[in-house]
């Protein structure tokens, strides 16, 4: 009897509903799309979209939706999404960096139809683009039984997900949650990473959460509109000054697109960092006034993003397209 006891109390502890609850219920931290809290929406997104089923990669990736759906304030209709499937992911890149401020700092929206259909990601900022740091998430759904398109998830379930609320309520994100982080400036926010939770309780596709735990939600999604459907980025806390990247379109002088090399007219020394559309480092090093040329012949055609980082801090992005 005793040993029963033991077995159901530990169950419980093990699968206890910790976290906040639905919208509109006391204690809740959703953020509606139309609150006065959002001073402004994200502008700028990449996505690379993961597999409608990545047990299964001959069934391709998922394709619904435009990145520019992700742009701008949250429609919260359920349709004007883009869809990462399994493991795909979104960079948002800001120009004005997000700040810590009092509570959350941003909101990431999803397009959930339900209160209880949860489809999840993780979420992850950096100020260079190149080193990322993820929340803590936390899920505490059993994982003795496969989340399908048929199941819900408990949202008290989870914690530090994006996906946690249904569409037209953000799930807020707090940038004190990573101030033990010496390497990462809270109030320089510059790029916001999500990456889909593969939901599956198999261990050989399975994603975990911050304490080991496999975070199970609907899987398989094998279609083109599968896993975490991303509506948006409100941004809450942003600083105030302009970066250099706003005044700098209109002054420098670069050769866009490129072919063997990359040029660019600077009056200063920068640090550069050169990446693929995915947010991979393929090239680094300094540019100065009188040497401010990237050789490209090595690299193949398509599109890049070039960072600058002044000595006193300045910041400048720039999409190069490579011929």
């Amino acid at each position: 009897m005793y040993r029963s006891f033991f077995i159901s109390l530990l169950t419980f502890s093990c699968f206890a509903q910790t976290y906040a609850p639905n919208p509109g219920e006391p204690g809740s931290t959703a953020i509606h799309k139309d609150s006065s809290v959002f001073i402004s929406w994200a502008d700028n997104v990449s996505i690379q979209p993961g597999w409608k089923q990545i047990s299964d990669t001959t069934q391709g990736r998922a394709s619904y939706g435009l990145s520019a759906y992700a742009l701008g304030k949250a429609e919260g209709d359920g349709l004007t999404v883009v869809s990462l499937g399994d493991g795909g992911e979104a960079i948002y890149y800001l120009s004005k960096a997000i700040k810590n401020g009092p509570g959350p700092d941003f909101a990431v929206f999803e397009n959930g139809f339900a209160n209880n259909y949860l489809e999840l990601a993780f979420v992850e900022v950096s100020n260079d683009g190149i080193s990322y740091f993820r929340f803590p998430a936390y899920s505490e759904t059993p994982t003795n039984t496969q989340s399908s398109n048929a199941s819900y998830t408990d949202t008290r379930y989870v914690h530090n997900l994006a996906g946690k609320y249904r569409q037209g309520y953000g799930t807020p994100f707090d940038l004190s949650d990573l101030d033990s982080i010496a390497e990462l400036d809270l109030d320089h926010i510059h790029f916001v990473r999500i990456i889909d939770v593969i939901g599956s309780i198999d261990a050989n596709y399975a994603s975990y959460d911050s304490q080991g735990r496999i975070i199970n939600d609907p899987w398989p999604t094998n279609f083109e509109s599968g896993g975490f459907d991303l509506d948006a980025l409100g941004i809450i806390y942003q600083q105030e000054e302009v970066g250099l990247e706003s005044r700098s379109l209109s002054t420098l002088a670069y050769t866009n697109p490129c072919n063997e090399k990359f040029d660019i007219q600077i009056d200063d020394t920068y640090r550069f960092r050169w990446l693929n559309m995915q947010g991979m480092l393929l090239k680094q090093g300094e540019l100065r006034p009188n040497l401010s040329s990237i050789p490209t012949g090595d690299l193949p055609a398509g599109y890049y993003y070039l960072l600058l980082e002044s000595e006193n801090g300045e910041f400048i992005r720039l999409k190069i397209q490579k011929q």
